[in-house]
């Protein structure tokens, strides 16, 4: 069975990269990139997407084989620096601020018990940012994600933000779960029957999840993750 190093080799010399070629165009040494196809290490966070568009593909075919190459194209626009601010700044007229629930952790693992709710700081968006989500402020909150099953997309630590008046289910969606009393963050898909699929993005340690018609009853849908932050 093909696994991410594979692909990332094939797609490398279809298009006519030598190993230190890619390297240069990543910004990772050639030894990198050695044992990235290899299987010794993977990408993680950033060095995936930018493994995916040096090798013009998408970071999915690259994982999981499922979509074909593409060609690559302009999919961001430069929108300034950073404004520093503090608890204590005022907040600007397009500016709301969200909760960020620090002692609930959905686990992106086997999970972790439900544990009480402390309101920690808050975390600032645009108003217009979540309207073209369509996601209401009132919906809305963020919490950290524990565990390495959605590496390299979601590692140990990040912050998702999640909204709780969207519970309906897209096939592919991550989602923060309830499951069995296990606060948890996976992409969800929908079964014939009426199960669901719970999958991760590291596969190799963390093999899809099967829940059937009547498991379901100890699963509850928080809410889709519409927003998530990682520092590399």
């Amino acid at each position: 069975m093909k696994k991410l190093g594979d692909r990332s080799k094939e797609q490398r010399k279809l298009i006519g990269l030598t190993q230190l070629q890619l390297s240069k165009k990543v910004g990772v040494s050639s030894v990198t990139i050695s044992q990235w196809e290899s299987g010794d290490t993977s990408p993680k966070g950033q060095n995936l997407y930018k493994l995916a568009d040096a090798l013009q593909c998408s970071p999915d075919w690259l994982m999981f084989g499922e979509e074909k190459s593409i060609k690559p194209e302009s999919n961001a626009e430069w929108a300034g620096g950073f404004e520093a601010w503090g608890s204590d700044s005022p907040l600007g007229d397009d500016e709301v601020e969200i909760p960020f629930y620090m002692e609930v952790e959905l686990a992106a693992g086997a999970g972790i018990a439900e544990c009480r709710e402390y309101k920690g700081p808050k975390l600032r968006f645009a108003k217009s940012t979540l309207k073209r989500q369509g996601v209401s402020s009132d919906h809305a909150a963020c919490v950290r994600v524990n565990g390495n099953s959605m590496e390299p997309v979601l590692p140990h630590g990040s912050t998702v933000g999640v909204d709780t008046a969207y519970t309906d289910i897209i096939d592919g969606k991550m989602y923060a779960i309830n499951h069995d009393g296990m606060l948890r963050v996976k992409m969800l898909y929908k079964l014939p029957g009426g199960g669901l699929r719970l999958r991760s993005y590291n596969t190799d340690e963390w093999p899809d999840e099967h829940i059937n018609h009547e498991q379901l009853k100890n699963i509850k849908v928080i809410g889709k993750v519409f927003w998530y932050s990682v520092l590399i």
